[in-house]
């Protein structure tokens, strides 16, 4: 075996072993499972900054990690844009859904809606997110693969297999309570591998900071805002400007972290209303640090790249692991690589967890009521792998979907806008009854399809929301419905 290989296993333990640690550490909690509140919402029990980093973890995955970097290599940081829409998204979620889903002990976000209109709306909304979460957790179960590709020089299957069936085995066993710790140790692993592969790579470039700044200054990588304003195709087109990233950032986030029980899930698990709020503030603080990390990054790569003469890789995504996997020192490449699996394992978790949930509690549990407490908790463990053999199969569809960060967050943005509009008219209006809230669903569905090949994805849940809320509202009056009422705990 030649030198290299031989230095290059040590890589591979240290990925190894973190993967056996993290899913041994995640097994540890089966014990405090007895129940479906302890399964699905971890006893309520987590403090506020666990579950802060939970947040941060379960809207993080591999997509992330190697995408963000490639957006500044090749661009440069008007994605930032994105995140000033992401603090008035969350303004907006605690403000007009926080206060709804702390009436009572709630499960998922779609009980809401049965209590605001009946059971068709809660199945329609728990099914648009099962679609929704599925389709996009593919995107980054796909991911890994490109991952795993630069480690072992392959895209075999089973490689990523391994991935899903690790966090699928510790998900199995200690629900929530084990996604929400396993978020916090893999959130400090992926992102103190990020700080260190930042260090050691701008070590590597002469001149150091100076002139990484330099560098990305006279190619514009530090541009963040783009204020320009015109009403037509062009501007509409832009992913990444001002208004695109308030607007858009705005109402993705209202939708991801106010509708979506991938998200929603870990707010219901917070001792309190208050606690509940302070880790939803507090996690945006961690991701605009994070993706400002990961966008320096890929600047840092770019001065490298074009410091060296090398032409980079035909995938950008595969920029920031690859360079990694071949320049970064034996055992600090390995450790940092699997910070890198870290990430999507960590959302991949919340996933499945938060798809299990929706399919227990809003599906099976009205159809089989009167079980005993045990019968649902078994029900609800086989729904966990049930969906890990689902978020597989996608995986191997996504190959073929484009960029792989743009993909996931498109294909969410088309469903989102659906979800958050009936949510709000739950929420703002009292007229709007059952079939109404359905017509104006099935209406944002439709308008964001056929307008999405015209508009950039951070527009899609504006249309979708805007069209579902009108259309919902408008339908009120000729339905003649009568709407329910709030429950009053």
């Amino acid at each position: 075996m030649l030198l290299s290989d031989s230095m290059r296993i040590v890589d591979l333990l240290v990925i190894a072993l973190y993967l056996l640690a993290i899913t041994w550490f995640g097994a540890q909690f089966k014990e405090s499972q007895s129940s479906l509140k302890d399964y699905f919402l971890g006893g309520r029990g987590a403090p506020w900054w666990a579950i802060a980093f939970s947040i941060v973890s379960a809207e993080t995955s591999t997509l992330t990690v190697i995408g963000t970097p490639a957006i500044s290599f090749a661009g440069n940081f008007t994605f930032l844009q994105l995140i000033l829409g992401y603090l008035l998204g969350r303004i907006v979620v605690a403000t007009l859904l926080l206060p709804q889903y702390f009436r009572g002990e709630m499960f998922t976000a779609y009980e809401l809606m049965q209590r605001r209109f009946g059971p068709r709306v809660r199945r329609f909304t728990a099914g648009t997110f099962l679609l929704l979460r599925a389709l996009a957790e593919g995107v980054r179960v796909f991911a890994v693969s490109i991952v795993i590709s630069v480690i072992l020089g392959t895209g075999e299957i089973l490689s990523i297999a391994v991935i899903v069936i690790l966090t699928l085995f510790y998900t199995f066993q200690g629900g929530m309570t084990a996604v929400i710790w396993t978020d916090v140790v893999q959130m400090i692993l992926y992102v103190g591998g990020a700080l260190l592969s930042f260090c050691i790579m701008l070590h590597l470039v002469t001149g150091g900071w100076t002139h990484v700044l330099q560098a990305g200054e006279a190619a514009h990588k530090f541009h963040i805002f783009d204020f320009h304003f015109a009403f037509n195709s062009a501007f509409f087109h832009q992913p990444y400007s001002f208004w695109a990233g308030l607007i858009g950032g705005c109402f993705l986030t209202t939708a991801s972290h106010g509708t979506e029980q991938l998200l929603v899930q870990r707010l219901l698990a917070a001792r309190s209303e208050a606690d509940a709020r302070r880790a939803l503030f507090v996690s945006w603080l961690l991701v605009f640090f994070q993706f400002t990390l990961f966008l320096v990054i890929g600047v840092v790569l770019f001065v490298l790249y074009r410091q060296n003469g090398h032409a980079p890789p035909s995938v950008a995504e595969r920029t920031y692991p690859e360079f990694i996997w071949a320049q970064l020192p034996i055992g600090v490449a390995g450790l940092v690589m699997a910070a890198i699996l870290a990430a999507a394992m960590s959302n991949l978790s919340a996933a499945l967890n938060a798809l299990a949930s929706t399919t227990v509690m809003d599906f099976l549990r009205p159809l089989l009521p009167g079980r005993a407490e045990s019968s649902y908790l078994r029900t609800a463990r086989w729904a966990t792998v049930v969906w890990g053999a689902v978020l597989f199969l996608i995986g191997l569809l996504a190959r073929h979907w484009g960029r792989i960060l743009e993909a996931g967050l498109s294909i969410a943005s088309v469903l989102y806008g659906a979800l958050l509009g009936v949510f709000l008219l739950g929420v703002l209006t009292k007229r709007t009854g059952e079939s109404a809230a359905i017509t104006g669903m099935a209406a944002g569905f439709l308008a964001t399809l056929l307008l999405r090949s015209y508009v950039a994805y951070t527009w899609y849940v504006l249309i979708g929301t805007t069209t579902t809320f009108t259309v919902g509202y408008a339908a009120s009056y000729l339905w003649q419905e009568r709407s329910l009422a709030f429950e009053r705990q």
